[in-house]
């Protein structure tokens, strides 16, 4: 049978689109927040999640060891609140909106970046089944 590791590379695509599209949530949240007195504002984590998962492996193949960050690792995007930025504001606020709206662009373009990433594996496949 006919083994690839394509699929484990889209479903790393996958995954890191899906927490793209909750840091997108996140910092929505946060901009809608912006004037609430104690809010703390929120962020995703996954890079750093992925990251991990890549280096717990001890293969040097790049195709094992996201293998094996799929096979022994769950891979979700992690929420949190972000308490350690300081607030200058006196309603303990600490959401800076010149910083959230830069980050949110920068969100977007890794998220346009994640999808067209996807779309060109699905078209490369696609390629190949036709020949």
């Amino acid at each position: 049978m006919f083994q690839s590791n394509v699929f484990d590379y889209v479903r790393i695509l996958d995954k890191a689109a899906d927490a793209s599209w909750s840091r997108n949530q996140a910092i929505s949240n946060n901009l809608a927040n912006v004037d609430t007195p104690g809010y703390k504002r929120q962020d995703v984590a996954f890079e750093s999640v992925l990251k991990e998962a890549l280096n717990r492996s001890y293969y040097e193949d790049t195709d094992q060891k996201v293998a094996d960050a799929l096979e022994n690792s769950s891979l979700k995007a992690k929420p949190y609140i972000d308490y350690g930025t300081f607030s200058y504001r006196l309603d303990k606020n600490n959401v800076d909106v010149d910083n959230e709206n830069v980050m949110l662009v920068e969100n977007q373009i890794k998220y346009q970046g994640l999808m067209t990433c996807i779309n060109h594996e699905f078209s490369c496949l696609q390629m190949v089944m036709r020949t």
